[in-house]
């Protein structure tokens, strides 16, 4: 998992409430147990018709939000199912940041073990960032999860709270396989400790 500390990036803003799994990666696409190749699928009953055309209109469609790092979301994101290939498909679209009022639960531990940093803010510091984002690609917001700070294209500063077990493993690119690997040693001299009391095992 790819470490994070800053982030300087586009903010593509989304200001629907209540965004469900499905609707972030639609069950068809769920056969996969890749967590590549999924970007190209985020949002996709949005982003395109049934001709598999891209709709014009839809936010990630447009030639400003095209590269977007960060999404500036409604209430709730991330309810639904507790799909993981939702935060992979985010991921693989190139979005390392989601900023909503709120999460659902789930969904919010998801993000943290896939190198995505999901930040809830309240509604009205929530409503200035989507302001910022709608600027398009002139406005760029930053991310700064050592300092836990979010600095507008303005240069209006906002503080976020994270957990610091959930910051260490961003901030070192750990997920749960990492946090094991930390461990190899003290794993290796148990089982070595075993392997001479338990011969026979």
């Amino acid at each position: 998992m790819e470490k994070f500390d800053k982030l300087s990036g586009i903010a593509a803003p989304l200001p629907i409430i209540n965004v469900d799994t499905d609707m972030i990666i639609p069950k068809q696409f769920l056969k996969t147990i890749k967590r590549s190749g999924l970007g190209v699928n985020l949002f996709d009953e949005m982003r395109y018709d049934d001709d598999r055309n891209e709709i014009p209109g839809f936010v990630l469609n447009k030639p400003q939000y095209r590269d977007a790092q960060i999404l500036v979301a409604g209430d709730n994101f991330g309810c639904g199912s507790s799909r993981e290939h939702a935060p992979w498909a985010i991921k693989d679209f190139g979005i390392s940041c989601v900023i909503a009022p709120s999460f659902a639960d789930i969904f919010f531990n998801n993000c943290f073990k896939n190198g995505i940093l999901p930040i809830a803010l309240p509604q009205e510091q929530v409503d200035v960032l989507m302001k910022d984002a709608e600027k398009g690609a002139n406005a760029r917001i930053e991310i700064d999860l050592e300092a836990q700070t979010i600095t507008s294209s303005d240069g209006e500063v906002f503080t976020f709270d994270v957990d610091p077990f959930k910051k260490h493993c961003l901030m070192n690119g750990l997920d749960d396989i990492g946090l094991t690997m930390e461990k190899a040693p003290s794993i290796d001299a148990f089982e070595a400790q075993a392997a001479q009391a338990r011969p026979w095992v």
